[in-house]
């Protein structure tokens, strides 16, 4: 296993959305991955709403702590437009971000959610995937 197959990051991001804002934060997240998508460093974001549970859980796929770093650049305005229609639940990091992003992941939530850190055993990605309908 070389240097660069450790360093893949997965995040994964549980959102409770606030009353109401159902409709918004569909506008918003969408917004924002569109951006991602378009001049984001991730190889992949999914995200997914339980309406009946108010729950949005977000996945995004990192080649290093390098891309983390550039998405937190970019996208810092998108991200404050999704939580003004939400709060953080919990957020699950897997892999071994590097010392910086583990304080700056530390750093952005604070005390408000779970806070989860999973190393790699193992595992690959596909990144040819058939298009989305």
């Amino acid at each position: 296993m070389t240097t660069q197959d450790n360093a893949i990051l997965l995040f994964r991001n549980t959102m409770r959305i606030r009353d109401g804002h159902l409709e918004s934060f569909r506008e918003a997240i969408a917004k924002a991955v569109g951006f991602a998508e378009q001049h984001g460093p991730q190889l992949m974001v999914e995200t997914f709403v339980d309406e009946e549970r108010m729950l949005a859980h977000s996945f995004q796929l990192y080649r290093d702590s390098d891309a983390v770093r550039t998405h937190w650049k970019l996208a810092d305005p998108y991200i404050r437009e999704v939580m003004e229609h939400c709060r953080v639940e919990r957020f699950e990091v897997f892999g071994e971000p590097d010392a910086e992003v583990v304080a700056g992941v530390h750093s952005g939530l604070g005390e408000q959610c779970e806070l989860t850190f999973s190393p790699r055993i193992a595992g690959f990605v596909r990144l040819a995937m058939a298009p989305q309908t």
